[in-house]
C-alpha cells in the first residue's frame, strides 16, 4: 500500500513520519511504501505525470499549491486514492468534502485520532479493491469496480454503466428486472436508486436539487417524485455519516 505525505512544513511532516511509524509498530500487517513531499508543486507535477497512491496524506494550508488543489488533481484524474487532510483551521471542511476526503484532523494532531483516520483509510482502500460489479458485454464478461462507477442507467433493457473518467460499459440485453440486475450493488450503503432507471454512486455526486441529482460529470440524473423525500433523507444522511 503506497501513502503519500505533503506538508510544506519540515516539522509537521517529521512529525506525521513519526506518527505513521507508530502506527505501522500498532499494526504488524501494515506493508507500506511511504513517500514525503516538503513541495506541494512536486507532487502535483508527480501526480500529472502519472504517479498514483493509495492514501494521500495532505496538509490543507500550503504556500505554492493547496491541499484541495491537489486533492481536486486526485480526483480529476480518475484516481481513488484516500485522502486525509491534516489543517491548523476547520475553514475548509466543505471543500474537503467537495474531493470526498476520508478524514479532516485539525493540528496538532492526537495519536488516537491519526491511528483512527488510518485504520479507516486502509479498510476504505481494501474495500474499493475488493467490491467488484459484473457486466455481461459482447466482449465477455467485465468486473468493474463500485467506486469506479458513477451511476447505472436501465437503457433499452441494457445496462449502461457510466463510470467517473467519463467511459461507460453497455451490457447485452438483459433478461430479469432493472431491480434484480442491481439488487446487489443496491445494498451497499454508496448506491441509492433515484429513479426506477437510474442507480447513483453519491460518492459522485456534486449536488442535490429539486428534481435532479447533478453528478461530477455534470450529467444530471432525474429523481422520482415519489422518492424524492427518501432520495433526500438518504443522501443527508450518507454525507452525514461519512463526516461524522
Amino acid at each position: 500500500m503506497k501513502i503519500v505525505v505533503c506538508d510544506d512544513c519540515d516539522r509537521d511532516l517529521q512529525k506525521i513520519e513519526r506518527l505513521l511509524e507508530k502506527y505501522v509498530a500498532s499494526a504488524p500487517d501494515a506493508n507500506f511504501e511511504i513517500e514525503k513531499y516538503l513541495d506541494a508543486s512536486g507532487l502535483y507535477d508527480r501526480i500529472l505525470k502519472g504517479e498514483r497512491a493509495d492514501i494521500y496524506i495532505l496538509d490543507m494550508l500550503m504556500s505554492e499549491k493547496s491541499g484541495i488543489d491537489i486533492g481536486s488533481l486526485i480526483r480529476s484524474v480518475g484516481s481513488e486514492g484516500v485522502i486525509i487532510y491534516i489543517t491548523s483551521s476547520d475553514d475548509f471542511a466543505l471543500e474537503a468534502y467537495g474531493v470526498h476526503a476520508a478524514r479532516y484532523l485539525i493540528k496538532p494532531v492526537s495519536e488516537e485520532s491519526f491511528f483512527e483516520a488510518m485504520d479507516a483509510a486502509r479498510m476504505q482502500v481494501k474495500v474499493k479493491k475488493r467490491l467488484l460489479f459484473p457486466v455481461r458485454t459482447k466482449e465477455g464478461m467485465v468486473s468493474v469496480p463500485y467506486s469506479r462507477i458513477e451511476y447505472i442507467e436501465n437503457y433499452s433493457r441494457t445496462l449502461n454503466v457510466c463510470l467517473e473518467d467519463g467511459g461507460n460499459i453497455r451490457s447485452i440485453f438483459i433478461r430479469k428486472s432493472f431491480d434484480e440486475e442491481i439488487r446487489e450493488i443496491a445494498a451497499d450503503r454508496s448506491f441509492l436508486q433515484v429513479h426506477k432507471s437510474f442507480l447513483i454512486n453519491m460518492e459522485h455526486v456534486r449536488k442535490l436539487e429539486q428534481a435532479d441529482i447533478v453528478m461530477e460529470s455534470g450529467r444530471r440524473i432525474p429523481v422520482s417524485k415519489t422518492r424524492a423525500a427518501e432520495v433526500k433523507r438518504a443522501y443527508l444522511l450518507y454525507v452525514s455519516e461519512c463526516y461524522r
